[in-house]
């Protein structure tokens, strides 16, 4: 039985000259942002008319989660938790686009009605992606008509999907250090039609810090899980984690899971697993889905990389973000493993 929460977060519209200067560098946003709950969430608008749909998810029992602040990792965790999840299936895993086998929960709601319109217009004979755009708005209904057990991938704090602590469904969070992300955010803004923006990384940046960013505000993301890391049915990762020995976060990952492999198995899933393998991934990197209409670009999967931020960073800038990153980290032991995250 679904647990229904009758007092929903509340909804405010960004105001009018903020909304005003950022939709001049954000340019395929269209219609704005709201600011939900005491923490300000900052959402597309489309949120204020889908909030319950997400808020009283059904989420079951034998589901497994993937919960990240975006640009994270989210992706290189899908592959990784759904093959362990499955035995090890490469086969389906080759053939199956990951958005079929782990779809994004709130798809729908990041994706503004002009750019869809636009999108059916420049693709008017393509009869595939006018069934994909035409049903965007459903998107929600794919993850809950899944067929258990369901994967399902959300970048929304666990605060707006309170259904996932209720439940005894496996949870999987995975948190990167901020300049990176910041870094592969600007580049995901850059390329995704939703978001065409068109300003230089300096002011992206002060964006991002002042949770002006959809999903943010980042640091409340990742505090929320945080807190939540001894719940037995909650994994707390870090993409810094992965990114340094990737087979002790695989055996870390398949533990929790309850699941048992050989060395030999590890190995060739540890291979697959690969960045150079992932990027060049069809069923990985979007790059033979219709999904890829929204994007400027094939490049959804990017470097990889973290410590990746020292060239997009001024010694001005980073200055600037070392203060902001120590004042939010002064008040928690949240710390984030292998990397110099100042310097």
């Amino acid at each position: 039985m679904m647990d229904v929460n009758t007092q929903l977060p509340s909804i405010d519209y960004l105001d009018e000259s903020t909304t005003k200067e950022m939709l001049a560098d954000f340019k395929g946003e269209k219609l704005g942002w709201v600011l939900v709950g005491e923490k300000k969430w900052f959402l597309p608008a489309k949120y204020a008319k889908q909030c319950p749909l997400y808020y009283n998810f059904e989420v079951k029992p034998d589901d497994t989660w993937i919960v990240t602040f975006p640009r994270s990792g989210t992706t290189w965790t899908q592959e990784l938790v759904w093959l362990l999840s499955n035995n090890l299936d490469f086969a389906t895993a080759k053939s199956v686009p990951l958005v079929k086998r782990y779809p994004f929960l709130e798809f729908s709601m990041a994706i503004n009605d002009v750019t869809s319109q636009n999108i059916l217009k420049e693709n008017r004979a393509n009869s595939e992606i006018q069934s994909l755009v035409s049903n965007v708005e459903f998107t929600y209904e794919t993850a809950r008509s899944m067929p258990s057990p369901r994967f399902i991938k959300t970048h929304f704090p666990l605060s707006l999907v309170p259904n996932i602590l209720k439940s005894d469904c496996k949870t999987i969070y995975v948190a990167r250090n901020p300049k990176d992300v910041a870094v592969s955010y600007y580049h995901f803004h850059k390329t995704v039609k939703v978001y065409d923006y068109g300003g230089e990384f300096d002011k992206f940046w002060d964006y991002f810090q002042n949770d002006k960013t959809c999903w943010g505000p980042y640091w409340e993301h990742i505090k929320e899980a945080w807190a939540q890391r001894h719940n037995s049915n909650l994994l707390f990762l870090f993409y810094e984690e992965m990114t340094h020995d990737l087979l002790a976060v695989t055996k870390k990952v398949a533990k929790f899971l309850g699941k048992t492999y050989t060395d030999e198995q590890y190995k060739q899933l540890v291979d697959h697993l690969q960045f150079s393998n992932i990027k060049n991934n069809k069923m990985v990197n979007l790059s033979q889905n219709s999904l890829k209409v929204f994007f400027k670009t094939d490049e959804f999967i990017r470097q990889g990389k973290s410590q990746g931020w020292h060239k997009m960073f001024s010694p001005e800038l980073n200055n600037k973000a070392n203060l902001w990153i120590e004042d939010n980290l002064k008040s928690t032991d949240l710390r984030f493993p292998f990397t110099d995250i100042y310097s």
